[in-house]
């Protein structure tokens, strides 16, 4: 082998370590730094912290042109600090935990102006049917007829939920309470964005509690998502009983079908008879058949 042959051999045996017997190839070692430089790892840690905002103000004194500050002078005054304001989920919670009747809670939300869909909305719509009533329906959101009426399931699934309801000896003129997860209607009757529901979440925990249910019924996917906190699909979690902890006890929740799908949906109206059913037998199983439902 020539004397250059001789030197890359060397050249190839140094670039090769032996530690605690794992032998490090020099192209493992390249392949696992084009890792971390394709990571965005492209910097070395030093030794000691880099005050990167110090290097940055040297930078800028040495910007061209910039005068250095005259002997004795003051720093610029930056004004009054900006007083801080509350974000509107933690606005919401104060609220909504100040509140200790429905009457109160009701007022709260009439008067909130954290959530952008009341800028768009005609009324807060707050509930309907009987409060303090052991049956308590958790639909999603205010549609136009509800905007406009003030209350919620007015419309054509509004008159679908009561047939439903009075089909297992319900009414909301009777022995049943109904709100929404939101109070304002979203424009074009769209989904309401994960914030928007955060806004409005704390106005719901306190009006579960305060409202004291037996037994929730869950009214489509968007009230089993911001409710229960379940991800799955309303069509896999319908029929099946879930539970949430309120007023210091865990109350039965029977997730459904919503009127306004079944409407779109007709052939689906028997996946909503079977968790009518299922609510119907456990109303009797906790003794809330006698009188009229109603605390």
């Amino acid at each position: 082998m020539g004397r250059l042959g001789d030197r890359g051999q060397r050249w190839r045996e140094a670039l090769r370590h032996d530690y605690a017997g794992v032998m490090v190839d020099v192209r493992d070692a390249l392949f696992q730094l084009a890792w971390l430089v394709a990571a965005g790892a492209d910097e070395a840690v030093l030794d000691v912290p880099a005050d990167r905002f110090r290097r940055i103000d040297a930078e800028a004194e040495r910007q061209p042109g910039a005068l250095p500050p005259s002997p004795g002078s003051k720093p610029p005054s930056e004004g009054p600090a900006a007083p801080l304001v509350p974000d509107p989920i933690s606005r919401a919670n104060e609220l909504a935990a100040s509140c200790n009747s429905l009457e109160a809670l009701r007022a709260a939300l009439e008067a909130f102006e954290g959530c952008p869909l009341k800028t768009a909305a005609k009324s807060t719509v707050f509930a309907d049917g009987i409060a303090g009533a052991k049956i308590l329906c958790i639909g999603e959101a205010p549609g136009a007829e509800e905007d406009k009426a003030g209350k919620p399931f007015v419309g054509r699934a509004g008159q679908l939920l009561d047939r439903m309801l009075a089909a297992i000896g319900l009414s909301r003129q009777q022995n049943v309470y109904i709100t929404n997860v939101l109070n304002w209607r979203p424009p074009g009757n769209r989904v309401p964005s994960p914030e928007e529901a955060a806004i409005c979440l704390p106005f719901l925990r306190r009006h579960i509690e305060l409202a004291a249910p037996e037994l929730i019924i869950l009214l489509g996917g968007t009230a089993v998502r911001h409710v229960s906190g379940r991800t799955d699909g309303i069509l896999r979690l319908r029929g099946t009983w879930l539970e949430y902890f309120a007023a210091g006890k865990m109350v039965p929740m029977m997730p459904t079908l919503h009127p306004a799908y079944l409407l779109r949906q007709p052939a689906q109206k028997r996946l909503a008879w079977h968790d009518l059913q299922e609510i119907r037998a456990r109303i009797h199983a906790l003794g809330l058949a006698d009188t009229n439902l109603s605390n």
